[in-house]
């Protein structure tokens, strides 16, 4: 069965302490937005969920990335199945929440399809979630499930008749086509008598059908936990008991306590649908074979030599157990025992525009363009941008490349940092990212950010492959710098980088290049890398370089640099920012309370749009609020709030001390390109504090 992560085995997830969306909670009233699950069947009968008058949580639960709408790749795939002391934690909050350490996943190049599971009766998964998982072309399912003594009376209620099963199969479905995410986990673990099998298979075929008609690209997979004839008996396999809901669905997740010869059976009878088989690995190492943990490879490498999936569940293991030394070092070094089995799964960029700050959704600060609007911690996996596809070295290698969430980041919570030494003839080279994207006949245009120290040089270089030939390009400020040292021949053509003036006036030492690349046609982008090497002085002879003493005994220097953003837009690309006035901007559910003689708070709901019907796509949003004065000698002061992903934002108790006499709101959004609106022309909400009602 499939435990919860936190908890014993056989025992139901309650988290151990009453949720924020559980009895009283009232979710019609304006509050904070909160995703949580529905927990029976007379919600889920009602779709009171999908109701805007019941639900006003409904619009911040949408998620505003759209999936992938092709089928899954014919091979074997990587489904992960995440479970975190019972669900809904610091991802319950859409609109992000205050915890830097909280909870995420940024290999998604190592994953195809993602489960949010927990104990309740339909498990939605939040919308950062979905957010992060469609940017990276990873699928996302919601669980339904079914268990213990009330799990049995929900399954008679569900399969009484054949329309009941169809109608509660079709109410799943108009959740995952609302909410925006890809199918759902059917768990049914329960005893079933056997007058209920035939709707049980009529529920899980009609779900499919449903969801495939709506959903372009959609899955549902079957657990293994009831057999055909409705025993309550885990076949840890694909086999005779458990085909018949197979065959009605787009894949079997095989129980985790599998032996030795139990992938082989499941794949021969699987037939040309082995990559539909699921072999269930759980991170806890509750009976899994291999025994999970730091040793979750040796059951990845037996599933790779049969060739059928796999379904990691809890990889959450890392975060709730503590594994040393810290939760970014050993999840990395978790996943890494995963891409040296498995390899990497997935590519890109595969479209233009192509943007990452390497921003993971979580952090201690935000900058925007190098200048720091926020000094606050944070967490938001909804704000993640493309996550580069850095190999885990632990402390091995001389120069260390990594997420950098101290130093003072270009945009987003964070950038990427290369921090050790070098020898001064060395170039040093590292993947970010393996693309796949058709260049055609055309030239692109390449912006990135860099701070680095005095003796420091750090590029790009952008790998090009045809039927014929493969290319790498180096674009970097100073060529020479590289050029110069023995390992500059592995690049086939050099491009300077020129300096921009930055945006910002207090960039945080960050400097911005672009660049511009030609391709022919037949060309791909496969890859984008960095590259690393220590600058020269004067000019010498490689013999000299040799002879030059570092810091170091062996002869080297200290590096250290860092990667700010990388932007990669087509020559014509141009980023439609609407003026201020092609907005309409509107303030709901306004509401008052006096906290002190000096000071009140006040809560509302933002919501914008664009005048004209054809909408463009925006990644994200900021948010600022600024003060008017009663005093015109003071200042106003501008603060930034949060991003929203969606075209709303709640606002809850908002402090507004005396002597304010307007708050104007404004709200600034970003392309897909990474470029953010100017603040002058962007939309604003005012709200008169002086004529408000207290």
């Amino acid at each position: 069965m499939l435990p919860s992560a936190a908890e014993p085995e056989g025992e139901a997830a309650s988290g151990g302490e009453r949720r924020a969306w559980e009895p009283p909670f009232d979710a019609s009233a304006p509050a904070p937005p909160m995703s949580y699950p529905i927990t029976d069947l007379a919600a889920l009968a009602s779709r009171a969920y999908l109701s805007a008058d019941a639900n006003f949580h409904l619009p911040f639960n949408r998620a505003s990335v759209p999936g992938p709408a092709s089928a899954l790749p014919a091979r074997r795939r990587v489904l992960v199945c995440h479970d975190m002391e019972g669900g809904y934690r610091d991802d319950a909050a859409p609109q992000g929440g205050a915890n830097p350490d909280a909870y995420a996943l940024w290999h998604w190049h190592l994953v195809d399809v993602f489960v949010y599971f927990s104990h309740y009766l339909v498990t939605l998964p939040p919308p950062c979630w979905t957010n992060a998982a469609h940017l990276h072309g990873v699928k996302v399912l919601g669980t339904f499930i079914t268990e213990w003594d009330k799990g049995a009376e929900v399954c008679k209620e569900m399969l009484a008749t054949e329309a009941s099963a169809q109608m509660y199969a079709e109410r799943l479905t108009e959740l995952a086509t609302a909410l925006g995410f890809d199918g759902w986990l059917i768990n049914i673990e329960v005893k079933l008598d056997a007058q209920f099998i035939d709707n049980m298979k009529e529920f899980v075929n009609h779900l499919t059908k449903t969801m495939h008609a709506a959903v372009p690209g959609s899955l549902v997979i079957w657990y293994d936990a009831i057999t055909v004839k409705g025993e309550l008996n885990w076949q840890n396999k694909l086999n005779k008991y458990n085909k018949p809901f197979f065959d009605l669905c787009d894949g079997l997740f095989a129980n985790y306590t599998w032996k030795k010869k139990d992938p082989q059976d499941s794949a021969a009878v699987a037939g040309d649908r082995k990559y539909d088989v699921y072999m269930g690995i759980d991170v806890f190492g509750r009976n899994t074979f291999g025994g999970g943990q730091w040793t979750t490879n040796v059951a990845l490498d037996l599933l790779k030599k049969v060739d059928v999936s796999t379904a990691i569940f809890a990889p959450g293991w890392v975060y709730e157990t503590k594994q040393p030394p810290d939760f970014e070092s050993a999840q990395n070094r978790w996943w890494g025992l995963v891409e040296k089995s498995w390899g990497v799964l997935r590519s890109y960029p595969k479209q233009l525009p192509f943007y990452t700050d390497f921003d993971q959704g979580h952090g201690y600060q935000v900058s925007i363009e190098g200048q720091q609007v926020s000094s606050d911690p944070w967490n938001n996996i909804s704000c993640q941008s493309f996550q580069p596809m850095l190999k885990y070295t632990g402390d091995q290698a001389q120069l260390q490349a990594f997420i950098n969430f101290k130093d003072g980041p270009y945009s987003g919570g964070n950038c990427m940092t290369i921090k050790g030494s070098l020898r001064q003839n060395i170039i040093f080279s590292e993947q970010l990212y393996n693309g796949g994207l058709a260049l055609e006949d055309r030239s692109i245009h390449l912006f990135y950010s860099v701070r680095a120290d005095g003796s420091s040089a750090l590029g790009l270089s952008l790998d090009l492959s045809s039927n014929e030939q493969s290319i790498s390009i180096l674009v970097a400020e100073d060529i020479a710098t590289f050029t110069r040292k023995k390992q500059h021949h592995k690049y086939g053509a050099y491009v300077k980088a020129d300096k921009v003036e930055p945006h910002a006036p207090n960039n945080q030492d960050w400097f911005l290049y672009k660049a511009t690349v030609h391709s022919s046609a037949g060309y791909k982008l496969t890859g984008i890398n960095i590259v690393c090497t220590l600058k020269i002085a004067g000019k010498m002879s490689a013999e000299t370089e040799d002879r030059i003493s570092g810091v170091n005994a062996d002869g080297s220097s200290p590096y250290h640099a860092s990667l700010g953003h990388i932007s990669i837009q087509k020559i014509d690309a141009n980023t439609e920012f609407r003026p201020a006035g092609s907005w309409v901007t509107e303030g709901e559910y306004i509401s008052w309370s006096n906290s002190s003689n000096t000071t009140k708070h006040v809560s509302l709901k933002l919501s914008w749009k664009l005048k004209t019907p054809d909408q463009p796509s925006f990644r994200k949003y900021n948010i600022y609020v600024e003060e008017s004065m009663a005093d015109p000698n003071a200042k106003a002061s501008r603060n930034y709030l949060c991003a929203a992903s969606v075209d709303a934002f709640y606002i809850s108790g908002l402090e507004v001390a005396s002597g304010v006499t307007g708050l104007k709101f404004i709200i600034q959004a970003c392309a897909h390109d990474g470029s953010w609106q100017k603040l002058e022309e962007c939309p604003e909400f005012f709200l008169d504090v002086v004529h408000s009602e207290v």
